[in-house]
C-alpha cells in the first residue's frame, strides 16, 4: 500500500528544493510524477520556486473548492494516454494551504489509488497557530518528517515570524504570501518570544498583565 508523507519545516528549511529533488529522483528512473500546489500560493504563479533559484512549472493548481482526487484522476488519465504508463507519485507544495477535505483526498489517493503522496509545507502561521491543512496532515499522514533549518542565533528554527517594512508584526490575516505581501524570518522559540514580547498564539489577544516578560525570566537566554 502506498503512503501519505508530510514533510514539514519552518521557512527556509528547503521544502521546495526537497520536493524538486524528489521529482528528479523519480524521473531519473524514468518514472512520471505529478506536481501540484494550492492556487492561493501566488508566489511563482503556476511554478514551484526554490530559494536556490530552481524553478519548475506544476502540472496543476488546486483551488479552494476543488476536489483533489478528481483533479488527480484527470491528470493521471492524461499521463496514461500520453506515455502508456502510470503516475509513480503525487507531490504537493505549500500543503498547509489545503483544506481538511483536500488533505483527506490525499490520503484516499495513497490508499485507494495506491499512489504515494509527498506533501511539503509549514506547520504553523506567524502567530504559531496551525494551518488547517497542516493540522490534518499531522493527524492522518503515514509518515512525518521534519526538515530543519537554523535561527539567526544558531538554534533550530521552529516558528515563522512575519515582517513588514523590515519590522516584525504579529497581527493580520493568517495567509500572507512570502515575498508577495510580506516577508518571513525563521526563528527559534527564544528569539520568537523576544520579538513578540512573550506572546504566543491566542495570547496575542490576552491582557498585557498576563503577558510573559523575558526580562524577569532567568532561563530566557
Amino acid at each position: 500500500m502506498a503512503k501519505l508523507y508530510f514533510r514539514y519545516g519552518a521557512m527556509n528549511s528547503g521544502k521546495s528544493t526537497a520536493l524538486l529533488q524528489a521529482a528528479y529522483n523519480y524521473e531519473e528512473r524514468h518514472q512520471r510524477v505529478l506536481i501540484a500546489k494550492p492556487r492561493i500560493d501566488t508566489k511563482g504563479n503556476s511554478a514551484i520556486v526554490s530559494r536556490l533559484g530552481v524553478e519548475r512549472p506544476v502540472d496543476f493548481v488546486i483551488g479552494q473548492s476543488d476536489d483533489v482526487r478528481t483533479l488527480f484522476d484527470s491528470y493521471r488519465a492524461k499521463v496514461r494516454a500520453e506515455t502508456g504508463s502510470d503516475v509513480a507519485c503525487l507531490l504537493i507544495d505549500e500543503a498547509q494551504f489545503l483544506t481538511v477535505d483536500q488533505v483527506d483526498d490525499l490520503l484516499r489517493i495513497a490508499i485507494l489509488d495506491n499512489i504515494p503522496v509527498l506533501a511539503y509545507g509549514i506547520r504553523t502561521d506567524f502567530q504559531t497557530i496551525a494551518f488547517p491543512g497542516s493540522r490534518r496532515l499531522l493527524e492522518i499522514a503515514h509518515n512525518l518528517e521534519e526538515l530543519k533549518t537554523i535561527c539567526r542565533c544558531g538554534r533550530k528554527a521552529m516558528f515563522n515570524a512575519r515582517k513588514a517594512d523590515g519590522r516584525f508584526i504579529f497581527d493580520g490575516d493568517q495567509v500572507a504570501i512570502d515575498g508577495v505581501d510580506v516577508t518571513y524570518e525563521s526563528l527559534c522559540g527564544t528569539c520568537y518570544l523576544s520579538e513578540s514580547g512573550g506572546m504566543l498564539a491566542y495570547g496575542f489577544n490576552a491582557p498585557s498583565a498576563f503577558l510573559y516578560t523575558p526580562d524577569t525570566d532567568p532561563d530566557f537566554s
